[in-house]
């Protein structure tokens, strides 16, 4: 069920990528974290949460889920269907 679920949303998120706007550099800049500190608590490198932040990434499910919680927010809010 946990990997029918991430293959659908990531093909929602791979589809729609020109219509989601993602939070994650306002949620950082915010909260004073660096892409690198955001980085090691997510276990990714900081290339990795600039490629995310630049839209050229779709993060994992569990990833999204993994920087929703650091960031002090959850996975909707980070990131944002553009109408």
């Amino acid at each position: 069920m946990y990997r029918l679920y991430t293959n659908v949303v990531k093909t929602i998120l791979h589809v729609r990528r020109k219509d989601v706007k993602n939070q994650i550099y306002e949620l950082r800049t915010e909260n004073n974290i660096s892409q690198g500190a955001l980085a090691d608590k997510c276990k990714v490198s900081r290339q990795t949460i600039n490629a995310i932040e630049n839209n050229k990434y779709d993060p994992s499910l569990a990833l999204a889920f993994r920087l929703a919680e650091v960031l002090g927010t959850t996975v909707d809010k980070l990131f944002l269907y553009k109408m």
